[in-house]
């Protein structure tokens, strides 16, 4: 634990702000962007163009608020800027754009799959897969330890839905494509955002249609089968909502747990943090939760409006789209102390990381088994981590995270 931090957010021109910018977050400073409208502009209205703009949310307890009201603030248009404007195809049909009763109704027909027993019946090939990654950065040249990251993401969500491991590579790539299609790396080479979404949609889509077909012949005790026999309000899902989940769920297990993983190793590399954790291995849990909420890897939820509202006072207008921050609300100094310091033994940590309300992630427990099998290996093989090369962080407006990240590792 370091001591306490801050930031300084004094030269920001609120005027000149452009949340929407992935350059922002892969060259700029979002922290002290947040830190700027939490300050002056809690409820902050950005013009994109003549006709589009959007309400940005940075204060913990409003984006509680926005999270948590399904019936004034729908999911059901689209949960995320990239789609501003234009109504999400998957809305009413995937969970995670999908309001109540519906949204209930699936979420408790999915539930059981979403247990701990669901992961830690793969905690073997999990902690195989950790240490496969990470024993390499022994040698000199050490690791790209996103990289790892992203391998062990895949992995779990890999082992979730049963996909063959020979697959992993591609469904990473286009994973990352689907939620950060700006990134200079991922786009394709001719420029165009709208068309590396589109290539990216159509071929998870495509292989996760393929799969289905797989498992209606030859239906397992995995994922996929389940969903194929599930009934929502008497009636069972249609193969394309049941491919759209599929989506969404590997979506959720690989865009986001590797930039929780990538940016806490960063981190303890400042502060000696691994040998602290060492020390106390009942600071696990605390740990863990800690490391969601420093790494608050998606930076944000959007909403659309359902009727005339307010925010601190300032009127929403029926439709318009509201952005949650989700990273600045978990830096909120109102309601976590020294919020820029990473602390293992942070209580209570009320961070919503996961989101909140009847959105909440339901796959946040396979989240938090996840990063406690890999801290715990890297604690009890490693002293710490050397960063040895230039860290670059994922040029995406969603996703806030690590792409490159070399380092070298000191056995224990």
């Amino acid at each position: 634990m370091t001591a306490s931090a801050s930031i300084d957010f004094s030269q920001v021109n609120i005027k000149d702000v452009n949340l929407l910018d992935p350059y922002l977050y892969s060259h700029g400073e979002p922290h002290a962007v947040w830190a700027a409208l939490r300050h002056q502009a809690p409820v902050h209205w950005q013009q994109v163009d003549d006709k589009l703009g959007f309400w940005s949310i940075t204060k913990y307890r409003d984006v509680v608020q926005v999270l948590k009201d399904y019936k004034t603030f729908t999911s059901e248009r689209g949960n995320l800027l990239s789609l501003l404007g234009r109504d999400d195809p998957s809305g009413g049909k995937q969970m995670a754009v999908t309001d109540p009763p519906r949204h209930t109704q699936m979420r408790r027909a999915m539930h059981q799959f979403f247990t701990p027993d669901s992961i830690l019946k793969h905690e073997d090939q999990i902690r195989q897969e950790i240490r496969k990654l990470v024993l390499p950065s022994l040698e000199d040249e050490g690791i790209d330890f996103a990289r790892a990251a992203f391998a062990l993401s895949i992995c779990v969500g890999g082992c979730i839905l049963e996909l063959p491991p020979e697959d992993w590579p591609t469904l990473t790539r286009l994973t990352i494509m689907s939620v950060a299609p700006e990134d200079e790396e991922f786009k394709l080479a001719d420029d165009d955002i709208t068309a590396t979404l589109q290539l990216a949609h159509r071929e998870l889509f495509g292989y996760f249609q393929d799969m289905v077909k797989q498992r209606r012949r030859s239906p397992g005790d995995d994922l996929i089968s389940a969903l194929l026999q599930l009934e929502i309000a008497g009636e069972k899902m249609d193969i394309p909502t049941v491919i759209s989940n599929c989506y969404s769920i590997l979506l959720g297990a690989t865009a986001t747990t590797p930039h929780v993983a990538s940016s806490t190793v960063l981190e303890q590399t400042k502060i000696n943090g691994l040998e602290e954790l060492a020390a106390h291995p009942e600071s696990m849990d605390s740990f863990v939760e800690e490391a969601f909420r420093w790494s608050s890897p998606g930076s944000h939820f959007l909403r659309y409006a359902t009727m005339d509202t307010e925010i601190r006072g300032v009127p929403i207008k029926e439709g318009d789209a509201v952005a949650v921050w989700v990273g600045s609300a978990n830096r909120d100094e109102e309601i976590f102390a020294d919020p820029y310091t990473f602390n293992m033994q942070r209580h209570p940590n009320p961070h919503i990381s996961f989101g909140t309300g009847v959105h909440h992630c339901i796959g946040s427990r396979i989240a938090k088994h996840t990063m406690t099998f890999l801290f715990d290996e890297l604690t009890t093989n490693f002293t710490h981590f050397d960063v040895i090369g230039p860290v670059e962080y994922l040029g995406s407006n969603f996703i806030s995270g690590i792409k490159h990240m070399p380092v070298r590792g000191y056995q224990r």
